[in-house]
């Protein structure tokens, strides 16, 4: 049993560091969405702080205009290249979180279920 107990752990471990991952790069992604884009970011972020939050207590209207921005791949028109790339690595790292989530509901399932 204790296999399986250190295989929950390292898929967990790898799940939140890339969970850390992606907050930080959507965090500079919005520090350089003022610049690059500033009518979305008046779209997304707070007119009192000017700030995003990834807090459920957020606006969640806000949170999803970005993320359908992202998902539709509407910053692929945009003529800044460093916006672009910064736009698809939060594409790229929010896909792998979701698999890596699934990995991680996987594993409990083998663990607890198959008996790994």
């Amino acid at each position: 049993m204790m296999n399986g107990d250190i295989l929950i752990v390292a898929v967990f471990t790898v799940t939140v560091i890339n969970i850390a991952r992606y907050v930080s790069s959507l965090r500079a992604l919005v520090v350089m969405l003022r610049d690059a884009n500033p009518l979305l970011y008046q779209q997304i972020c707070r007119r009192e702080s000017n700030f995003f939050t990834l807090s459920p207590q957020g606006d969640i209207s806000r949170q999803k205009r970005l993320y359908q921005y992202i998902r539709s791949q509407e910053y692929l028109h945009h003529h800044d290249v460093a916006f672009v790339g910064k736009c698809n690595k939060v594409r790229h790292l929010f896909t792998l979180n979701v698999a890596l989530s699934g990995a991680l509901l996987a594993t409990f399932f083998l663990v607890a279920f198959a008996g790994w």
